[in-house]
């Protein structure tokens, strides 16, 4: 019998994880997924927003001041409100008027592309498609292949 547990547990495991595969989309299938929601979510909001080649799409609503924009290695100062393109519910924000500090370089992908098309005191949205975000292995509490909506306001910067 002490043989038998472990042995249906690895069946269980390997069950499973089979079963996620089945359910997977290639990256490309997953990327076209991703902007086909993120197209609907901006034609129902009608909004119009700015896209590169890795399928970030950016809103600056408000473009700030100055002529710097961040990179890789600045630190940013930012509030933001993180949702679910698919139904709006929120998994993440700052308070209001308490900004959090993060390395630029040590966010999620769609953050570091994104941000860097920010001014200091400049506020937008960044809609991430999954890969940007946190992909098929998000950390715990967070959707698998989840779409993104962050509103963000980026108050300042610095090395």
């Amino acid at each position: 019998m002490k043989k038998i547990i472990p042995i249906i547990i690895i069946l269980i495991m390997t069950s499973s994880a089979c079963n996620k595969l089945d359910n997977t989309l290639s990256a490309s299938g997953q990327l076209t997924t991703d902007i086909a929601q993120i197209k609907e979510f901006l034609l129902l909001s009608n909004f119009t927003a700015h896209s590169t080649s890795s399928g970030l799409h950016y809103i600056i609503n408000s473009i700030g001041v100055g002529e710097d924009y961040p990179t890789l290695e600045d630190s940013v100062i930012i509030e933001y409100t993180g949702s679910y393109i698919t139904d709006g519910v929120i998994f993440d924000q700052t308070e209001e008027n308490e900004p959090v500090t993060f390395l630029l370089g040590g966010l999620i992908p769609g953050w570091q592309e994104g941000i860097q098309f920010f001014k200091r005191e400049s506020e937008g949205v960044l809609l991430l498609p999954s890969a940007l975000a946190y992909g098929p292995y998000p950390p715990t509490g967070i959707r698998q292949n989840a779409v993104m909506v962050f509103y963000i306001k980026v108050h300042d910067f610095f090395q």
